[in-house]
């Protein structure tokens, strides 16, 4: 199979991919084209179908598709101009050559969840904690092979959790270097800031909004799973678990940023710039990763507004 991270400039492309966007637009002089995006389990590319004759044939978003194309470039990125389509055929691909991963072993990353949550001190937090990662079936499983995003960062299987342990861990370095910080309130939200992404999302190979996603979002929803939970658990202190809401309600920071609360806890504020620290470090090296890997400027970053470069350096000797 050629991958879509394999793609060069001028590459004919015969080959199978699953067609994450379809959208049919009209160019300046009003001639319908199809705008696709397609993936692998290596990246995503923008594909173009500028003709729309007999070799086009019918397919939907979240099709696997056989094209046949040639690989350009437009504005610096490689872009698929495609020629020919037809929805491919059971046994001509593997589905997980199309599912993006992370390297990590998975139940790893869950074991590790799960001796944070057993060092919780707190056995109220603790006990929540439980009730919603550990005994609820269904996140038990779905944590595990969600991403985090639809697009931009973690937008992989196993990257909501590998996102969370990695907000955990910069929360669990940050909560002793301040007096005021509850360290298990701190934790427990960083446990549960994206954990209603399990239904937000749909699973892969889609691994697209909900219509509870859509409607209500993994904030909301999020808030909504610990009053449930904390409402199954004899004596749950209500002013605890208005704190617990609190940071995953305030978890973005901003109201710009969908934030239906602004940070007004100090564990709160932590996670907040613990979750926009990874997500924002995590596209920085995903950007530099898509770059040409023979060039130290991998390009702009519509992300971020600027070129980045790699830290690669020379010593120049005379």
């Amino acid at each position: 199979m050629k991958y879509i991270e394999e793609f060069k400039e001028d590459d004919r492309i015969v080959e199978h991919y699953l067609c994450k966007q379809r959208q049919s637009l009209k160019s300046k002089s009003g001639k319908t084209y199809l705008s696709l995006k397609l993936a692998d389990k290596t990246g995503v590319i923008d594909a173009k179908v500028w003709d729309l004759t007999n070799d086009i044939q019918s397919f939907e978003e979240n099709d696997f598709i056989k094209v046949d194309g040639v690989v350009t470039s437009f504005q610096n990125d490689l872009q698929l101009k495609v020629i020919k389509i037809r929805k491919s055929q059971e046994g001509e691909y593997q589905p997980m050559d199309y599912i993006p991963c992370t390297d990590k072993d998975i139940e790893s990353l869950y074991e590790q969840l799960t001796d944070v949550i057993a060092s919780i001190t707190n056995q109220h937090i603790r006990e929540l904690l439980e009730v919603i990662v550990v005994r609820n079936e269904y996140i038990k499983e779905a944590v595990k092979t969600h991403s985090a995003a639809k697009a931009n960062h973690h937008s992989y299987m196993g990257g909501l959790l590998e996102h969370t342990l990695a907000v955990v861990g910069i929360c669990e370095f940050l909560a002793p270097r301040y007096k005021s910080v509850n360290r298990d309130i701190l934790v427990a939200g960083a446990i549960l800031h994206d954990i209603a992404k399990v239904y937000e999302l749909s699973a892969f190979p889609g691994n697209d909004y909900t219509d509870d996603g859509q409607l209500l979002g993994h904030i909301v929803m999020g808030a909504e799973l610990i009053t449930e939970a904390s409402e199954e658990i004899p004596g749950f202190p209500p002013k605890l678990a208005a704190l617990l809401k609190h940071c995953v309600l305030a978890h973005h920071g901003e109201y710009e940023y969908g934030s239906p609360k602004l940070p007004q806890t100090i564990e709160a504020f932590i996670l907040y710039v613990a979750d926009n620290a990874d997500a924002k470090i995590t596209m920085f090296e995903e950007a530099l990763q898509a770059g040409n890997p023979q060039n130290l400027w991998a390009g702009y970053s519509k992300i971020f507004g600027r070129n980045i470069r790699k830290s690669t350096y020379l010593d120049i000797k005379d």
